[in-house]
């Protein structure tokens, strides 16, 4: 990339690096992360050594310090980048579907006007559930960018990931503004992408010599006498009739459970419990089995030898996946910012003046 184009982010909460990887595909050059989880830092070390990772909580991180340690005065910073914590928002951590209000999680969001303040970066994205947006930490976390010149009051959309390239269907919220200044996402164009577009060509999960696509499940021989008979590519459990579980009898709603997915529609969210057919619809379309990690990471566009650790075992790695971001759908997002801050720049080369003029 051409020095005189090179702008320059901070991914926060980087988790694996799924953000990360999305940015650098759009052109910036990710210069420092943060990650406290260790699984989900070593993973993220490993896919972009080149990037200054801080293995530590955001809770014990000076800004300032690290502002000072990567070089960068006040305004320099062309991106601040994050995803926070989003489970203390997510409808899923309870039976009745709402939020958990008070899980100490949520409060990380402010971390960002925080970051912000020290930082004051030409342009801010952040993605986190739907939900978020009626939370009052989201108006207090809007009131202080709006107080830093950045009016974030009308900076957020909720956007479904489907529309952005990926195979899946992944609502988020996402904001994205610059100081001074408003971005419009702009919506993508696409031919809807397919869970057969996704991983419709791999080798034989098990034998594959790939790890992530390669881990056994373990099954009782009831349950995958149930899996046998759920109807390919899209059948659910609701199928079975009386053959169900009792438990599944009982229960009315949560019908995604023991789905399968279907080869030409995009796949639903891929959760933390997507190796697990209990969590939702995450049985292969054909094969009697739960789709792999190296399948849920290539729905979720992450490359396919993009590596994960597994040194705490198979539910570790699939929540670090599972609450990713989706690469292709931060790409897109960071291309809209790019193209933003290089057609608002005095500093903007010639060659990007024409593309800015006609765009």
């Amino acid at each position: 990339m051409d020095a005189s184009t090179s702008l320059r982010a901070i991914d926060l909460f980087s988790g694996p690096g799924g953000l990360t990887e999305g940015l650098k595909t759009a052109g910036f050059e990710v210069i420092g992360a943060v990650e406290y989880e260790p699984v989900a830092a070593e993973t993220y070390a490993y896919n972009h050594p080149d990037v200054r990772l801080f293995p530590l909580s955001i809770l014990d991180l000076e800004p300032r310090s690290v502002r000072q340690e990567l070089g960068l005065q006040r305004g320099e910073l062309d991106l601040l980048a994050g995803c926070p914590p989003c489970q203390g928002f997510s409808s899923l951590r309870t039976r009745n579907g709402s939020a958990a209000a008070n899980d100490s999680r949520n409060d990380l969001v402010l971390q960002m006007a925080i970051w912000a303040k020290e930082f004051l970066p030409r342009a801010i994205l952040m993605e986190n559930v739907p939900a978020l947006a009626q939370d009052s930490r989201m108006l207090k976390l809007i009131d202080e960018l709006e107080k830093l010149g950045y009016p974030a009051k009308s900076a957020y959309r909720i956007l479904d990931a489907q529309e952005y390239g990926v195979p899946q269907r992944r609502r988020r919220l996402v904001m994205m503004v610059a100081r001074g200044g408003h971005i419009e996402p702009k919506r993508q164009v696409f031919q809807p992408r397919t869970v057969r577009d996704a991983i419709g060509s791999l080798p034989e999960a098990g034998r594959s010599g790939d790890k992530l696509h390669d881990l056994p499940e373990r099954r009782t021989e009831k349950v995958k006498g149930i899996i046998s008979r759920i109807p390919p590519d899209g059948g659910s459990r609701s199928d079975l009739g009386e053959d169900q579980l009792a438990c599944h009898k009982r229960v009315s709603g949560f019908h995604d459970i023991y789905g399968r997915m279907a080869w030409d529609k995009p796949s639903p969210t891929i959760t933390s419990g997507c190796s697990n057919p209990s969590k939702g619809r995450f049985l292969h379309p054909v094969e009697n089995r739960a789709i792999t990690l190296r399948e849920a990471a290539l729905l979720q566009t992450f490359p396919e030898r993009y590596w994960f650790s597994l040194k705490r075992g198979k539910e570790a790695a699939a929540l670090m996946i599972g609450n990713a971001l989706p690469p292709r759908f931060v790409a897109a997002h960071g291309e809209t910012i790019r193209h933003h801050l290089l057609c608002t720049s005095e500093l903007s080369p010639a060659s990007s003046s024409t593309s800015c003029e006609n765009s």
